[in-house]
């Protein structure tokens, strides 16, 4: 991968669940250095700030879904926003939780019809957020943005997709909590699915390659959507939705080590950091050097930290 322009992106969305926190999750990656870890590998960078939601009806609280109204305007924005970006550089969007993939992926799919290119996605996380909003029974959006890109089941009230990701051009990572209603959906389409049995079996490096050779082959745009709970919690604490057995913090680096290699990536998504949640910044921190490696940072150029002190 070649020097990029990267534009940072603030999605401080917490609509997506009931949890609070991930509304401080841009400032995090910023105190953790992450635009100067982009310079030091040669990029140029351009941090525009926190998005803002779209003006939207105040929730009142009543039926199963939780902030509807404010995380349809935070699609809206960050639709925008991200379809924006994409003219000008590559985005980097900073969770915020991953309701936030309902408007970033809506918009990189609209800037990828605009250039004639196919969009593919890589699903780094432990669940597979393909949940309706009648099959969810959290009532949290945060489960629900891989079913709304796609275009595999109504959404009311949030813009339409126009230019869905076809499920085929889907690749999730590391899953290991999927509930039987997405379950059941996912077996109806081509969605790939990797969960960590899978991982443990046959190493993490197999899938991942296989999907990027599609995407090299399709001359496709590549989002990689990579949330905290990807990697297992004693790692990378940061997170409300803590499911043990992730990837380890080697895994993670493999991943994004091999996405550089391929050099696709065409827009990222970090999502889910609460650093409510974290301890003494190390989530934020190993999230910003897993960023950093997918953008051309090698073993033998990590800094050493200590998070004792």
């Amino acid at each position: 991968m070649s020097s990029r322009h990267c534009i940072l992106v603030g999605a401080p969305v917490d609509s997506g669940k009931r949890r609070t926190g991930c509304l401080m999750g841009p400032d995090a990656y910023r105190t953790a250095g992450l635009g100067t870890a982009l310079e030091s590998l040669g990029h140029t960078v351009e941090d525009i700030g926190n998005v803002r939601p779209a003006p939207h009806e105040r929730d009142n609280g009543e039926g199963l879904l939780y902030q509807p109204n404010l995380t349809r305007a935070w699609t809206e924005a960050l639709s925008d926003a991200a379809e924006d970006a994409m003219g000008r550089g590559m985005p980097i969007f900073m969770g915020g939780d991953h309701a936030l993939a309902l408007g970033t992926v809506r918009g990189v799919a609209n800037h990828a019809a605009k250039v004639g290119r196919p969009l593919f996605v890589l699903w780094l996380d432990a669940h597979s957020d393909y949940h309706s909003l009648q099959s969810t029974d959290s009532g949290n959006l945060h489960g629900t943005p891989v079913r709304y890109f796609t275009g595999q089941a109504e959404f009311p009230g949030f813009p339409p997709v126009p230019n869905p990701v076809a499920p085929e051009n889907v690749c999730m990572i590391g899953l290991r909590s999927v509930d039987t209603a997405e379950r059941l959906a996912m077996e109806q389409v081509g969605i790939r699915r990797h969960d960590m049995r899978d991982i443990d079996e046959n190493g993490i490096a197999r899938p991942l390659e296989a999907f990027l050779d599609q995407v090299e082959a399709a001359n496709g745009m590549l989002h990689v959507s990579l949330d905290v709970d990807f990697l297992d919690p004693a790692v990378a604490p940061a997170v409300g939705t803590t499911v043990p057995g992730g990837a380890t913090v080697r895994e993670g680096h493999l991943v994004c080590e091999i996405l550089h290699d391929y050099g696709l990536m065409t827009s990222m998504d970090l999502v889910e950091l609460n650093p409510f949640l974290d301890e003494r910044g190390k989530t934020a921190h190993l999230m910003v050097d897993l960023c950093a490696s997918a953008m051309g940072r090698r073993v033998f150029d990590r800094p050493t930290r200590s998070y004792n002190t």
